[in-house]
Order: structure tokens, then sequence, then C-alpha cells
């Protein structure tokens, strides 16, 4: 019987037929990032002195958020040393596995075992130990100095990496180069990657000709959802596209997809027809009878838009295969790769390089697997970076969502809350479970990142939130706060509507129905910020109108965050964003700079959420191929941001995705009280807020 090393070594057909029978049992046990909280024994592996400077190999992905920085501002003061005296590496899979780099938990979980690491070392220096291994034993929190803003905490240091971003030096993964390199790029149907699609035939003879091509691949890896690629290799980036264009494939496609009507299937009353949705966020039971706010709120499909398109380059050893990458998750990387092409584990190793902004989409194996798939087959080291049109059609995106929301009151109280969603898939998605796991998954538990946020940090009554998760066409996953941010939306503008209907002002109201002292302090905070009195919000300057909206929320129980939103709007119903003024909590503050940007970039994609993000889709295909087709904010489009945090000694909570819970619902806000029209469909259409159509309305939205 022939072993898998043998194999191995076999022909190239062999080495085709072994991909083949990997990716076919990687679709029935897939792997799962599944890596626990890390502990001191982590951490005593992540600093090290040598000849008098320290190594710090940083934990964590750096995608932008800066942890890198974060990170040496902790081992600094810790260590009591220099600055330029802590040497920063990225991670790789040669070292014990490491969480997924997701959930805005980088400082909440890893900066005390990191401070325990350093301070466990400063006391063996101390005391004249220079060799060896130290161990880790934890000592009181209090005694850490880290715990309160001192030395580096709540500084602003130079930003790890800041010079060498600027200055061209290859960080990233398009960045790096092998000797012998080739360029790759993997062909897919023009389909929906939920419907099985193969290559059928091409023009091999007209991309022979092209300069720069090197071959054909047929056999490139595990499929993106149910699509069979076709590889192309060139040996300059520059004849991909000609290549490409020149082989001219025709693709047999199994369709249409039975719910390429996507809007029809998450309408969120057709499902309400036929029962109740069912899962459970908030179990209460309102009464039955009319509600004085009655919402049906739409928000679609949108791409993450990271600026770094996603790239790998892949390199074979023999058995062994490297790979460098810019993904969330190595480790998964790693792990996948081994699955897929029958590898042990330490056969794969993937270095982690600084990744252009990911927000939750860089956590799958895709690019990586096409270029490990075509080194194989070229018997080189190859580099695979997708285009955008490759990004916004083989990614997975947020879900689009249908939200009924309906309140009623009894004078200037809430007394009963009902929030009822259908969305796709954010966690148990289909870009990464087989079919049999997810029809498991969506009768028994549901999906924890479609509820997020559903639960409401208001006292309410009798307040019930279900939700049901759809599987459409299109690839969905974790987006920017997972479903805080869309649930943020629709139930910040439910109460807003609420307070008007109870004839109270907005940010009173939402006090009146608060008892968490943090939110309140953050809500508060705001207010005076923006010096917001309780008076009218709306008024005219010159021929627009102009409006203030106030939103909050509480991100996975830790962080807090309130915003309020000015917006003028033009005669011809164009929504201008014009003062934006935030307040944060989330504990003790590393970094303020860093942490006020993660609020400013929160901010961003709020902006974006209500006036911009859209995929558009056709026949269950996402057809963007350009920022031109699915828009993003512009630096143009940006107001006035103020963030104010509200420092405190306590534990260190997440900041790169709270401020999603409050910015959008702020600015829909500030758009109702300009109009008096409820935004209820997103991204605005500039046409439902002109000045005709609000003088039109004779009775206000419900």
């Amino acid at each position: 019987m022939m072993n898998r090393r043998t194999f191995l070594k076999a022909s190239a057909a062999g080495l085709v037929a072994l991909i083949g029978g990997g990716a076919a049992l990687y679709s029935q046990v897939p792997v799962i990032p599944k890596r626990p909280n890390p502990d001191l024994e982590d951490a005593a592996g992540w600093i090290s002195y040598h000849d008098g400077l320290y190594r710090l190999v940083l934990p964590r992905i750096e995608m932008g958020q800066n942890i890198a920085t974060a990170m040496k501002q902790i081992a600094c003061t810790e260590l009591g040393t220099p600055w330029e005296d802590v040497v920063l590496e990225l991670h790789d899979t040669a070292r014990p596995g490491l969480k997924p780099t997701v959930g805005s938990e980088s400082v909440q979980l890893f900066s005390e075992p990191l401070a325990q690491a350093c301070a466990a070392l400063r006391e063996a220096i101390k005391n004249g130990r220079l060799v060896g291994e130290v161990v880790v034993e934890a000592r009181p929190r209090d005694q850490l100095r880290i715990t309160r803003a001192r030395g580096l905490i709540g500084a602003r240091p130079e930003v790890e990496q800041g010079r060498a971003i600027v200055t061209g030096c290859p960080l990233y993964a398009a960045d790096m180069s092998r000797p012998g390199q080739l360029y790759g790029r993997v062909l897919r149907a023009p389909a929906s990657m939920e419907i099985a699609s193969r290559p059928l035939r091409w023009n091999s003879a007209a991309a022979e000709d092209i300069p720069g091509f090197v071959r054909i691949v047929e056999e490139v890896g595990p499929p993106v959802g149910q699509s069979q690629g076709l590889g192309i290799l060139a040996s300059r980036p520059g004849a991909l596209d000609l290549i490409a264009e020149a082989l001219d494939v025709e693709w047999e496609i199994d369709g249409p997809h039975d719910r390429a009507d996507i809007q029809g299937a998450l309408d969120v009353d057709q499902h309400l027809a036929k029962g109740d949705l069912p899962h459970l966020a908030m179990a209460g039971e309102p009464d039955t009878g009319a509600f004085d706010v009655d919402l049906r709120i739409e928000i679609p499909l949108a791409a993450h838009a990271a600026i770094e398109p996603r790239a790998a380059v892949a390199e074979w050893d023999g058995e062994a295969l490297t790979l460098w990458a810019g993904n969330q998750d190595v480790f998964y990387v790693r792990d996948y790769l081994a699955h897929a092409f029958s590898l042990k584990a330490s056969q794969v190793r993937v270095q982690s390089c600084r990744v252009g902004g990911a927000f939750g989409g860089k956590v799958l194996c895709t690019v990586e697997a096409e270029a490990a798939a075509l080194a194989l087959a070229a018997k080189k080291p190859v580099k695979v970076q997708w285009t955008r049109a490759q990004e916004f059609a083989l990614s997975f995106h947020r879900p689009p969502s249908s939200h009924r929301v309906q309140v009623r009151l009894a004078g200037d109280r809430v007394t009963d809350w009902s929030h009822n969603q259908v969305s796709s898939h954010i966690m148990f998605t289909s870009a990464a479970l087989p079919a049999w796991m997810q029809r498991g998954t969506d009768f028994i538990v549901g999906d924890g990142g479609v509820e997020r946020g559903m639960v409401v940090p208001y006292q309410l009554g009798r307040a019930r939130a279900d939700y049901q998760a759809v599987r459409l066409p299109v690839h969905t996953g974790p987006w920017r706060g997972l479903g805080a941010g869309t649930n943020g939306l629709a139930t910040e503008s439910a109460i807003d509507e609420a307070a008007r209907r109870a004839g109270a002002d907005p940010l009173a109201f939402r006090l009146a129905h608060i008892d968490d002292p943090r939110l309140a302090g953050v809500l508060r905070d705001v207010g005076a910020q923006s010096q917001w009195d309780g008076s009218d919000q709306s008024f005219t300057r010159g021929d627009r109108r102009v409006g203030r909206g106030v939103a909050c929320g509480i991100y996975k129980g830790v962080s807090y965050a309130a915003t309020v939103a000015e917006v003028e709007v033009l005669p011809d119903g164009a929504v201008r964003v014009t003062r934006l003024w935030c307040s944060h909590d989330c504990g003790l503050v590393i970094n303020p700079d860093q942490v006020r940007a993660q609020c400013e970039g929160n901010l961003v994609w709020s902006l974006g959420m209500v006036l911009f993000d859209a995929l558009p889709v056709e026949e269950g295909r996402v057809t963007a191929e350009t920022f031109l087709d699915a828009p993003i904010p512009r630096i143009s489009d940006m107001p006035e941001v103020s963030v104010r945090l509200l420092h405190t000694d306590a534990p260190p909570t997440g900041a790169g995705e709270t401020v999603i819970v409050s910015g959008p619902g702020a600015i829909a806000n500030a758009v109702r009280a300009a109009t008096g029209l409820r935004p209820v469909r997103f991204p605005l259409v500039p046409e439902t807020f002109s000045a005709e159509s609000a003088s039109a309305a004779s009775v206000e939205p419900s």
C-alpha cells in the first residue's frame, strides 16, 4: 500500500489526485479555529532577552489597529526599558498556537499575560539571571506597572512600523519576493460561489502567445464555495490580465441559485407570516395589540473594502510548505493547508505579514490555498494577489438583513419591545462549513454573530428579540462588530422614534431607560461635548435642513460608546454629515492616539453604512469590480470629528468595534431630525429626503 510520503514523491498526476482527495475530506470535516485564551506559559514565549536587547514576538496580527505599538508600550513599561531596547518580530506558526486576531480582544486578553511575563523577566535579570528559561508566576494585578496610566501607559510613542510604511519597506504579503518566483491567478466562473461551476474549455494557444506566459494549471486546490477554478502562471504580474483575456474560458455553471432574489429571501414580514422566528435573543412576551412605533428596516450586503487585496507567497521544499500571508489567523491557514494537502501541521510554516486592513474579512484560507496549489504545480515559489474584482466576487461580506422593530409606550416609558430580524449568516457560514454542518447550526444553535447587539442596553418592560438566518447565494461572514452595527442601527432608530412619539428629548429618554452607570456616563459626556441641551435638534442653514441625532450602546458587554451626529440635507435630499462627537469608555487606555483612531475608523464605517455601503448583486452574483461600483466614504465626505476617551483604571476592554454600535444610529437619527422622515432603507437615496418628499409626507412614517 502506497503511504502518503511515497505518494507525495510520485508523479504530477499523483499530486493532483492527492490534493483532490484532501479537498474532498475537507468538505466533510472542516478545520475549525479553536484556541484557548492566552495564559502565562504562552506569554513566556513572547518576550526574551539577549545581548542587551529584548525581543518581543507580537502575539497578534498587526492590521492597522497598531497593536504592535500598544504591546511594545506594555513591554517597555513593565521591563522598565527604553523604546529602542525592545525589538519587535511578527509571529509564525513554528511557535505555539494563538487565537485568531478578532473581536477587539488583543489588549483585553493579551496585555496582562504579556505584562506578567515581562515582570518575571525583569526580576530574573535584576537577580543576575541572563541565561535559561524564566517561569512566569502570576503576581497580583495591582503589582504590575501597567495597571494605571504611567510610564508609556497612556503615552503616544512613535507608531511601530510607521516609518517602514511611509518609506516603502517590505511589510505586506504582496511585498514578499522569493528567488525564481512566478505570479499566479485562479480564474473562476462569473457566478455565485454557492453554485457548482467549473472550467469547460479554453483557448490555450492564444494564451501561450502572451509574453510572460508560463503554464495553465488545472488543479488549483480546494474550491471557493462550490467554484472550481483554472490556474494560470506567468513570469511577470502584468501578463496575468492578458493571459486571462486570451484564454476566453467557457464555464459550466449549475444554476441558478434558488434564492437569487436576496431581498425576497430575507423579507422579515414574509417569515413572520409563517410564525415566530426560531432563535431568541430576548425572551420576553410583548402584549398583543397595536404598537406606537412600527419600523421595517432594510440593510444591504456590504464589502469589508480593505485597501490591501489579499495576497500570499507559497514555496515548497520537497514535502514542506512555507507561506507568507496577510491573514488574521495564520494557524488556521496552516491547519487548513495541512488538511487540504494531506501534510502534518509541522510540514507547513506560515509567516504572518502586516495586514493592510481586514475588519474580520481575512480569517479564512483562500488566496493562500491558491498560492500553495500553483506553487506545487510550478515547482517554484508563486505569489498570488487577488484583484479588486476578485475581492468583491470571492470574499465573504456583511450579510444583508431585514428588521421589524416595534415599540409600545405608556406615557414616556417603553412597556413593550419587539425586534424580529432575518439575516444571512455571520459565524456559521457556507464559506466555512459543509452543508451537513450548516443544517445543524441552522436548526439548533442559530448564529451568535447575527444575534450580537439584539439585546438592547435599556430597561424596556416586556422585550423580545428573535431572528432567522437564511442561506444566500452570496458568501457572508464576520464584519466589523458582527451584527452589532446593523442591529444598533435598527434598534437605535426605534428608540429614537419612540422618544419622539413620547414627546421626549431623545438623549433624556435614553437616560431614563438606562441603569448602567458607564453607559449613562458616555451618553452624558457626548451630550456635554455637543452642547446637547434638550431643545429642538433641527434648524435650517440657508437652504439646507440641519438635524442632530444621538445614539449609544455597549459592545460585547464591556465597552461603551455614545455618538452625536449633525447632518445637513440639501433641497435635493443629498445628505452630508457635518459634525460627529463621540464618547468612549474601554477602561484603561494604553495608547490614546490609537484608541481614538479606532473610534474615528468606526465613525467612518458608520457614515459608510448609512450613506454608501451596498454591493450590487445580479442573479446571486456580486457584480462590483471597482470602488466605482461599490463606493466607500472618501476623505472629502468626512466631517470634523471629536472623540473623547473616558479614562479609568478599570481593566482594558476592546476598542476596535465599539463605536459601530452608536455611530450609524446617530447619523440616521440626525437625518430624521432634519427632514421629519425616518430612514428605513440603507444606504440612503437622496430623492427620499428631498424637500419635496418631506413636505409631501402628510403623516409621519412609522
